[in-house]
């Protein structure tokens, strides 16, 4: 896909070693979960290290549309949410803004939870193959609502509130455990979800929930247990660190053969993704808070499997694509989560990469390719960043379309590389 001259982009002038220092942001994908779950509160939620990026932006336009209201500082990167009473909130979410990203649909699990009634258009998000929302309508049925699927959406309602019950998860989503865990803080009795998933981000909601005096135990592990209350209280909660960007900055470096180090990183939410560097051949260090990537040798190729956390996360899967383009041999990606996840596979072939897709979702790389600037576009959120780190190594100047994509994901993704002295700039 080439970019429209009508559309921003990104200039990058390739061959450039990055090096020094930049703070990670707040997770993205811990965000919105917890805005969500400030809907639960009955005060004021504040949630700090929120990243200023589009998702954000629209989630609290949807928490606005509901009736909170929300005052969000994007410099302080601080929202506060604010319920005034549970008959002042809307029975259900913009369908326009729910249409445009999949973190939307968490707001079935708190109103349902809250109200014992909603009604919420069809998500949006990533095109990335089947991402279809029965494990959280077979679980909002156990917990004994009554729900009602159709072109319009989903249509919830549990006139005598919701109940605990035993959840066994089909598979471990993300997004349904945490929309699970949103329904289920205020039901009555104990509900216990098996099959959990395992995410950080989704120990970071439960944290956020049980300060606000939810009884969880088990997040984190593949059981979760959740004793019902009556009520929640407003909390101040701080986002984790985003892993996946910081492993984006990491790759970064490591294509351009340079050095740089991560601050505000927690080095024990990203063990696969530094095995799976450290395989490649980049040397890693990590303190407390810090990780420093140096990529001085040849790279090597390595065979890798996407998998749920603890695996090797799926949203790495483009990025570190495009630093195998660089890798000395043949390099496999298996990709487990999503069929479709092989939006910048053209993006790179037109940078110069060799990448064999006919048996998607597994990918061949073979390196390391010669890379030259070109006219890219990226078509999701990872495959864009994907195509701005190959363009890093790439000889000459390249222009990255997509931003729309990239800038629901990443927070000042540009003004990050070119403070590790990358030659970027923004241009329409």
């Amino acid at each position: 896909m080439m970019v429209s001259q009508s559309e921003p982009a990104l200039r990058i002038t390739g061959g450039r070693r990055l090096a020094g220092r930049v703070e990670v942001g707040g997770a993205k994908n811990a965000a919105m979960p917890c805005l969500a779950a400030a809907l639960l509160a009955n005060s004021p939620c504040t949630i700090e290290r929120v990243p200023d990026i589009s998702d954000v932006r629209g989630f609290c336009g949807i928490l606005k549309g509901l009736g909170a209201e929300v005052s969000h500082d994007r410099e302080a990167g601080t929202v506060e949410v604010s319920v005034g009473s549970v008959d002042s909130l809307a029975d259900s979410p913009s369908a326009e803004l729910v249409a445009q990203q999949r973190a939307s649909y968490l707001t079935v699990g708190a109103l349902l939870g809250l109200r014992g009634y909603v009604s919420c258009g069809p998500p949006g998000g990533d095109d990335l193959g089947a991402r279809g929302l029965d494990i959280h309508i077979k679980g909002f049925r156990e917990l004994g609502a009554e729900v009602v699927t159709d072109d319009y959406g989903t249509h919830a309602r549990a006139p005598g509130g919701l109940r605990g019950a035993t959840l066994a998860l089909r598979q471990p989503s993300v997004l349904a455990t945490e929309n699970l865990l949103l329904a289920a803080v205020l039901a009555m009795g104990r509900t216990r979800i098996e099959n959990a998933a395992c995410e950080p981000e989704i120990v970071c909601l439960a944290e956020m929930l049980v300060a606000m005096g939810a009884r969880i135990s088990g997040a984190g592990s593949p059981v979760i247990e959740i004793d019902g209350v009556e009520t929640l209280e407003g909390v101040t909660h701080q986002l984790i660190p985003d892993r996946i960007e910081a492993g984006t900055l990491l790759i970064a470096a490591a294509i351009s053969g340079g050095q740089a180090t991560l601050g505000g990183v927690r080095p024990e939410q990203m063990e696969a993704t530094c095995a799976a560097l450290a395989e490649v051949g980049v040397s890693l260090t990590a303190s407390r808070d810090t990780i420093t990537a140096s990529a001085s040798q040849p790279l090597r190729a390595i065979e890798l499997k996407t998998e749920p956390h603890p695996g090797f996360p799926t949203d790495l899967q483009a990025p570190l694509t495009a630093l195998l383009t660089q890798a000395h041999g043949v390099s496999t990606i298996d990709e487990q989560l999503f069929e479709d996840r092989t939006q910048h596979v053209e993006g790179l072939r037109q940078l110069g990469a060799d990448l064999d897709a006919r048996r998607k979702p597994r990918l061949e790389i073979r390196g390391p390719s010669p890379l030259v600037g070109a006219s890219v576009a990226g078509r999701d959120i990872r495959a864009t960043a994907a195509l701005v780190l190959a363009t890093l190594a790439a000889e000459g100047e390249s222009e990255v379309g997509g931003l729309d994509h990239l800038d629901r994901g990443y927070e000042r993704f540009e003004r990050k590389l070119a403070a590790l002295g990358a030659k970027i700039e923004r241009v329409v």
